[in-house]
Protein backbone atom coordinates (compact mmCIF):
# COMPACT_ATOMS: atom_id res chain seq x y z
CA UNK A 1 0.00 0.00 0.00
CA UNK A 2 1.48 3.58 -1.04
CA UNK A 3 1.10 5.41 2.08
CA UNK A 4 2.11 8.53 0.20
CA UNK A 5 -1.11 8.22 -1.85
CA UNK A 6 -3.31 8.12 1.09
CA UNK A 7 -1.47 11.50 2.01
CA UNK A 8 -2.10 13.05 -1.15
CA UNK A 9 -5.80 11.91 -1.05
CA UNK A 10 -6.91 12.68 2.24
CA UNK A 11 -3.91 14.12 3.99
CA UNK A 12 -3.24 15.24 8.07
CA UNK A 13 -5.23 18.41 7.42
CA UNK A 14 -8.42 16.31 5.88
CA UNK A 15 -8.45 13.53 9.39
CA UNK A 16 -7.89 16.68 11.58
CA UNK A 17 -10.76 18.21 10.12
CA UNK A 18 -12.90 15.25 10.07
CA UNK A 19 -11.70 14.03 13.61
CA UNK A 20 -12.10 18.05 15.30
CA UNK A 21 -15.66 17.96 13.96
CA UNK A 22 -16.29 14.44 15.49
CA UNK A 23 -14.33 16.04 18.51
CA UNK A 24 -16.40 19.12 18.70
CA UNK A 25 -19.69 17.72 18.24
CA UNK A 26 -19.68 14.99 20.57
CA UNK A 27 -18.17 17.60 23.46
CA UNK A 28 -21.11 19.65 23.15
CA UNK A 29 -23.33 16.78 24.17
CA UNK A 30 -20.47 15.52 26.66
CA UNK A 31 -20.67 18.83 28.45
CA UNK A 32 -24.17 18.58 28.93
CA UNK A 33 -23.80 15.55 30.74
CA UNK A 34 -21.18 16.84 32.47
CA UNK A 35 -22.64 19.67 33.75
CA UNK A 36 -25.05 17.58 35.33
CA UNK A 37 -22.90 14.94 36.56
CA UNK A 38 -23.81 12.20 34.50
CA UNK A 39 -21.09 9.20 34.67
CA UNK A 40 -19.96 9.60 31.02
CA UNK A 41 -19.02 13.15 30.35
CA UNK A 42 -17.05 15.30 28.09
CA UNK A 43 -14.59 13.20 27.54
CA UNK A 44 -16.38 10.10 27.24
CA UNK A 45 -18.12 11.73 24.41
CA UNK A 46 -15.56 13.67 22.83
CA UNK A 47 -13.90 9.76 22.32
CA UNK A 48 -16.98 7.95 21.43
CA UNK A 49 -17.42 10.49 18.38
CA UNK A 50 -13.55 10.27 17.17
CA UNK A 51 -13.88 6.43 17.65
CA UNK A 52 -16.65 6.36 15.28
CA UNK A 53 -15.30 8.65 12.58
CA UNK A 54 -11.90 6.55 13.19
CA UNK A 55 -13.97 3.87 12.17
CA UNK A 56 -15.75 5.52 9.26
CA UNK A 57 -12.60 6.57 7.80
CA UNK A 58 -10.89 3.70 7.34
CA UNK A 59 -13.87 2.29 6.28
CA UNK A 60 -14.14 4.73 3.77
CA UNK A 61 -10.67 3.89 2.98
CA UNK A 62 -11.10 0.44 2.56
CA UNK A 63 -13.74 0.48 0.40
CA UNK A 64 -11.99 2.41 -1.50
CA UNK A 65 -8.83 0.80 -1.97
CA UNK A 66 -10.95 -2.46 -2.28
CA UNK A 67 -12.90 -0.68 -5.66
CA UNK A 68 -8.74 0.52 -7.11
CA UNK A 69 -7.69 -2.79 -7.07
CA UNK A 70 -10.57 -4.51 -8.88
CA UNK A 71 -10.78 -7.07 -6.44
CA UNK A 72 -13.29 -9.63 -7.32
CA UNK A 73 -16.62 -9.75 -4.61
CA UNK A 74 -18.24 -7.25 -2.56
CA UNK A 75 -16.88 -4.15 -0.92
CA UNK A 76 -19.49 -3.33 2.30
CA UNK A 77 -18.58 -0.17 3.64
CA UNK A 78 -21.82 -0.22 5.54
CA UNK A 79 -20.99 -3.76 7.60
CA UNK A 80 -18.41 -1.47 9.56
CA UNK A 81 -20.27 1.18 10.51
CA UNK A 82 -23.32 -1.50 11.27
CA UNK A 83 -20.32 -2.91 14.14
CA UNK A 84 -19.48 0.73 15.21
CA UNK A 85 -23.39 1.29 15.93
CA UNK A 86 -23.58 -1.77 17.78
CA UNK A 87 -20.48 -1.29 19.58
CA UNK A 88 -21.27 2.29 20.69
CA UNK A 89 -25.20 0.79 21.72
CA UNK A 90 -23.04 -1.43 23.89
CA UNK A 91 -20.92 1.60 25.63
CA UNK A 92 -24.24 3.41 25.95
CA UNK A 93 -26.42 0.36 27.67
CA UNK A 94 -23.25 0.25 30.16
CA UNK A 95 -24.56 3.70 31.16
CA UNK A 96 -27.86 2.62 32.05
CA UNK A 97 -28.36 1.85 35.58
CA UNK A 98 -31.47 -0.65 36.74
CA UNK A 99 -32.59 -0.24 40.55
CA UNK A 100 -35.51 -0.07 42.57
CA UNK A 101 -37.49 0.19 39.95
CA UNK A 102 -36.05 3.26 38.27
CA UNK A 103 -34.10 4.03 35.48
CA UNK A 104 -31.61 6.53 35.24
CA UNK A 105 -28.92 7.10 32.43
CA UNK A 106 -30.87 6.32 29.14
CA UNK A 107 -30.37 10.01 28.29
CA UNK A 108 -26.70 9.58 28.77
CA UNK A 109 -26.66 6.48 26.63
CA UNK A 110 -28.84 8.17 23.92
CA UNK A 111 -25.74 10.95 24.30
CA UNK A 112 -23.26 8.56 23.48
CA UNK A 113 -25.00 6.73 20.73
CA UNK A 114 -25.55 10.15 19.12
CA UNK A 115 -21.94 10.95 19.91
CA UNK A 116 -20.85 7.70 17.46
CA UNK A 117 -23.92 8.80 14.56
CA UNK A 118 -22.20 12.53 14.86
CA UNK A 119 -18.53 10.81 14.44
CA UNK A 120 -20.19 8.63 11.40
CA UNK A 121 -21.00 11.95 9.85
CA UNK A 122 -17.91 13.84 10.39
CA UNK A 123 -15.96 10.59 9.40
CA UNK A 124 -17.82 11.01 6.02
CA UNK A 125 -17.53 14.68 5.61
CA UNK A 126 -21.32 15.16 6.13
CA UNK A 127 -20.81 18.15 8.50
CA UNK A 128 -23.82 19.88 7.77
CA UNK A 129 -25.85 16.54 8.82
CA UNK A 130 -23.81 16.51 11.40
CA UNK A 131 -24.35 20.57 12.59
CA UNK A 132 -28.16 19.81 11.98
CA UNK A 133 -28.28 17.03 14.71
CA UNK A 134 -26.33 18.34 17.00
CA UNK A 135 -28.20 21.70 16.71
CA UNK A 136 -31.87 19.59 17.03
CA UNK A 137 -29.72 17.50 19.66
CA UNK A 138 -29.11 20.78 22.17
CA UNK A 139 -32.16 22.21 22.13
CA UNK A 140 -33.22 18.64 23.47
CA UNK A 141 -30.87 18.39 25.98
CA UNK A 142 -30.71 22.13 26.59
CA UNK A 143 -33.87 23.65 25.92
CA UNK A 144 -36.28 21.08 26.66
CA UNK A 145 -34.91 20.42 30.21
CA UNK A 146 -37.23 23.07 32.32
CA UNK A 147 -40.07 21.72 30.18
CA UNK A 148 -39.56 18.02 31.08
CA UNK A 149 -38.90 19.10 34.89
CA UNK A 150 -42.25 20.95 35.44
CA UNK A 151 -43.87 17.79 33.76
CA UNK A 152 -42.27 15.26 35.86
CA UNK A 153 -43.12 17.43 38.76
CA UNK A 154 -46.91 17.00 37.62
CA UNK A 155 -46.88 13.47 37.42
CA UNK A 156 -44.97 12.91 40.44
CA UNK A 157 -47.70 15.38 42.44
CA UNK A 158 -50.20 13.34 40.45
CA UNK A 159 -49.08 9.80 41.32
CA UNK A 160 -48.83 11.37 45.52
CA UNK A 161 -52.47 12.23 45.09
CA UNK A 162 -53.33 8.40 43.53
CA UNK A 163 -51.50 6.59 46.26
CA UNK A 164 -53.01 8.79 48.92
CA UNK A 165 -56.53 8.17 47.53
CA UNK A 166 -55.81 4.66 47.43
CA UNK A 167 -54.62 5.08 51.24
CA UNK A 168 -57.79 6.61 52.20
CA UNK A 169 -60.29 4.15 50.26
CA UNK A 170 -58.10 0.97 51.56
CA UNK A 171 -59.88 -0.69 54.27
CA UNK A 172 -58.42 -0.52 58.07
CA UNK A 173 -56.10 -3.42 59.23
Amino acid sequence: MDIGYLFETYGALDYLARLGAAAAMGGVIGLDREAHDRPAGLRTHMMTAMAAAIFTILTLELHEEFVLRGAHGTADPIRIIDAVTAGVAFLAAGAIIHMRGQVRGLTTGAGMWLAGALGVACGMEKYMLGGVALALAAIVLMALRPLEARLSHRRGNARENEDQAERDDAPPR
